[in-house]
């Protein structure tokens, strides 16, 4: 590796560690306060942060954690990429989204607790789905290359429908997670939300 390259690493891994840091603030003061009642100003006093250095690593006081999940959109594309290209797309999305399920797979709670934070902030539910629409933007190409038929792109819905439909199971999943206080794991709710549309 050259030393730019070695610069460019450890840069790239120590704006990571600031965000991830920042991220664990904010998290705990909107549990904590909620994210009207939480300013910019008080995640940064915390973080250690000029209100100018904050915006230098987030767009809005939303995206302090909901950054990384923009991030998952490029891993799931690969996840699908990655799969026989004889198994069937559904099949292939739902196993892709074995990268959702990693996230905090040692620490259950931490997730739990993330979700109810959401569900107690309806802007920063909103802002997911944003981002979600990012995985969409980026699962779709890759989802219409492994379908069957000569269909011109600008006439298959096919595409958007299947992929819309896995993220919505894994939304699903999600909130009977949080319903249900963690009694049933992530992997077995979505893969009943799943195994609910045909394969």
């Amino acid at each position: 590796m050259s030393e730019t390259s070695e610069k460019r690493s450890l840069r790239d891994r120590t704006r990571l560690a600031m965000r991830d840091e920042v991220s664990t603030i904010a998290t705990r003061l909107f549990a904590e306060q909620g994210c009207t009642n939480t300013t910019v100003e008080q995640i940064a006093a915390e973080a250690g942060l000029s209100r100018t250095t904050f915006f230098r690593y987030f767009g809005t006081k939303e995206d302090v954690v909901l950054t990384w999940i923009a991030d998952l959109g490029p891993q799931l594309a690969e996840a699908f990429s990655a799969r026989p290209t004889t198994e069937p797309p559904w099949h292939s999305l739902r196993r892709s989204f074995d990268v959702l399920l990693q996230i905090n797979a040692d620490a259950p709670q931490k997730s739990l607790d993330f979700e109810r934070m959401l569900e107690a902030n309806p802007t920063m539910r909103t802002r997911r789905r944003e981002k979600q629409h990012e995985w969409e933007k980026l699962l779709r190409p890759v989802v219409a290359a492994r379908l069957p038929g000569e269909v011109p792109a600008d006439q298959d819905p096919r595409p958007r429908a299947l992929v819309a439909s896995a993220v919505e199971c894994w939304n699903a999943a999600l909130d009977t997670w949080r319903t249900c206080d963690g009694a049933v794991s992530r992997e077995v709710l979505l893969d009943r939300a799943m195994d609910t549309l045909p394969g």
